[in-house]
C-alpha cells in the first residue's frame, strides 16, 4: 500500500480524495495555485505546495511542477482527481517513468479510450453497438456530406479527442454542417491540441446511461451497475442517480455484460466508466470510456456501499478484488445535483465572488461533497463546481423528497447557483414520471442548440 499519495487536483475532488487516503492511513500532498492558497484541501493535507500562478495551465497543468513536488515530498503515488490531467497519457507516462504510481489506468488505456474513433472501432470489433458514423476523421466538407447523407440528419459532429461538451455540434441540414465543421475543429486543436474530428448520427430523444467499472491488475472487472446521466445542458451533466429509472433487471444485466467486455477489450485496470446512448425501443449504443474517477461516483456509492476512491488507491496499489460480480447488489435510490457558481437566469454565465453566507443541508439521506464555506472567494479561473449535494431514499420518490428538502435548506449567497434551477426540476412532474431524454433542459428553458 502507498506510504504517500500527491493529490494533484483542487476544490471537492481533492478534499475527498484527501479525507479517503486519512481513513487509509496514507499521508498526503496538496498542491495548490496562488488562487488557491486558503483551499481546503491544502489544509486538509499533511503537506501542501505551490505549483504556479492562478490559471490552470500555470498550475494544476503544470506537468514539470507537479512532478518536481512529488519528488521533493518523495511520494509514491498521485491521484489525479477529474479533469485537469486525469486523462492525459503524457502525464500518466512521465509518472511511470519516474517510479510515481499513476492512480489510475496505463498511458496506453488512456490513449486508447481516449481517442473516441480508436474506442469506437475497437468497440465495433469486441461486438460491442456503436453510433452509426465516420469511423475515421473527416477530412473534407465532402467526406462529412457523404457521411451525414449515409446516415440521414440530423447528425452531430464530435471532436475525436474531446470531453466536457467541447467540440460538439448538432446539425439538421447541409449548410450547418460545414459551418460546424470549421468550428468544431477549431475548438478542437484550441482544447485539446488535436483537430480531428467525426461525424456520427445524432439521436434526438435517448437517456445518457454509464455503467461504473472495477478492474484491477489480474484482469478480474465488475460493474457496479449503472448512473443515469441524462439530465444535461449542452452536453454538460446537471443531475446524476442511480439507478435508471428506465432498466429493467434484464437490460441492466446486458449492459453491464457489455461494459465489462469493453474495458476488457481495453485491458483496463482501475476505476471507469462505460458510457452508453439508450433509445425508448431499449436499443442502445457505446460512445465513449471515461478512464477516471466521475464527477457523479457518490451516487454509485450510495446504492452500493462501496467507496471508489479507496478501491481506485487499492487497485493501484496491486491489490485484487475482493468480491465477483453475483457479490454486487443495488440497493435503494440515490440523486446527485451539481451545485454549480452559474446564473440559471442568465445563460448559465458564471457567477465568481465572495461567499458571504452559506449553509448546507444535512440530516437523513443527505450527502455534501464540498470544498467551500463563508468567506470563500470563487475564483473565476477554473470549473464553477461548487458542490455535490447528494440524496438517498428506499425509492426514487423518497430519495427526489429528500432532495427537495435539502435544496430548500442550502443556502449560498449572494453569488448566484443552479440551486433555483433544481427547485424548478424536482418540482417537474415529468421528472418525476422519469418521462426525460437528453433534450429535458432545453424544453424545460424553452432552449435549443
Amino acid at each position: 500500500m502507498f506510504s504517500k499519495i500527491l493529490v494533484a487536483n483542487r476544490a471537492e475532488i481533492a478534499v475527498r480524495v484527501i479525507r479517503a487516503c486519512k481513513e487509509m492511513g496514507i499521508r498526503t500532498v496538496a498542491i495548490y495555485s496562488e488562487a488557491d492558497r486558503n483551499g481546503l484541501h491544502v489544509r486538509l493535507a499533511d503537506e501542501a505546495i505551490c505549483v504556479g500562478g492562478p490559471k490552470a495551465e500555470q498550475s494544476y497543468l503544470n506537468i514539470p511542477a507537479i512532478v518536481s513536488a512529488a519528488e521533493i515530498t518523495d511520494v509514491d503515488g498521485i491521484h489525479p482527481g477529474y479533469g485537469f490531467l486525469s486523462q492525459n497519457a503524457h502525464f500518466a507516462e512521465i509518472c511511470e517513468s519516474c517510479n510515481i504510481t499513476f492512480i489510475g489506468p496505463s498511458s496506453r488505456a488512456i490513449r486508447l479510450m481516449g481517442d473516441k474513433l480508436a474506442a469506437k472501432d475497437l468497440m465495433r470489433k469486441t461486438g460491442i453497438p456503436i453510433v452509426p458514423g465516420s469511423m475515421t476523421a473527416i477530412k473534407s466538407k465532402e467526406d462529412a456530406l457523404n457521411t451525414a447523407r449515409r446516415i440521414r440528419y440530423p447528425v452531430i459532429v464530435k471532436a475525436a479527442a474531446g470531453g466536457g461538451g467541447r467540440g460538439m455540434r448538432i446539425c439538421h441540414n447541409d449548410g450547418r454542417l460545414f459551418n460546424a465543421l470549421m468550428t468544431c475543429q477549431a475548438e478542437a486543436e484550441a482544447s485539446f491540441g488535436n483537430s480531428d474530428v467525426f461525424v456520427e448520427k445524432y439521436l434526438e430523444e435517448p437517456r445518457h446511461i454509464e455503467f461504473q467499472i472495477l478492474a484491477d491488475k489480474s484482469g478480474h472487472t465488475v460493474h457496479l451497475g449503472e448512473r443515469d446521466c441524462t439530465i444535461q445542458r449542452r452536453h454538460q451533466k446537471l443531475i446524476e442517480e442511480a439507478p435508471s429509472s428506465a432498466l429493467d433487471t434484464k437490460l441492466r444485466r446486458k449492459m453491464g455484460e457489455l461494459a465489462v467486455r469493453a474495458a476488457k477489450a481495453s485491458e483496463y485496470a482501475t476505476v471507469g466508466t462505460v458510457e452508453f446512448l439508450l433509445n425508448r425501443d431499449g436499443t442502445f449504443y457505446f460512445i465513449e470510456m471515461n478512464t477516471r474517477i466521475q464527477v457523479e461516483h457518490p451516487v454509485t456509492e450510495g446504492v452500493t456501499g462501496i467507496d471508489l476512491i479507496k478501491e481506485q488507491i487499492r487497485m493501484a496499489a496491486g491489490e485484487s478484488l475482493g468480491y465477483k460480480q453475483d457479490d454486487i447488489s443495488l440497493e435503494g435510490w440515490a440523486i446527485e445535483c451539481r451545485i454549480n457558481a452559474e446564473d440559471p437566469t442568465n445563460g448559465f454565465s458564471p457567477s465568481p465572488g465572495r461567499i458571504v453566507t452559506y449553509c448546507q443541508p444535512g440530516g437523513r439521506g443527505i450527502r455534501v461533497d464540498t470544498h467551500v464555506c463563508a468567506g470563500y472567494d470563487v475564483p473565476p479561473y477554473y470549473d464553477s463546481l461548487l458542490a455535490k449535494l447528494i440524496a438517498s431514499g428506499e425509492t426514487r420518490q423518497e430519495a427526489i423528497r429528500v432532495m427537495q428538502r435539502a435544496l430548500d435548506e442550502f443556502i449560498i449567497e449572494p453569488i448566484r447557483t443552479t440551486i433555483p434551477l433544481f427547485r424548478q426540476i424536482f418540482r417537474d412532474p415529468t421528472f418525476w414520471r422519469g418521462q426525460i431524454s437528453t433534450n429535458y433542459i432545453d424544453r424545460l428553458l424553452g432552449e435549443g442548440e
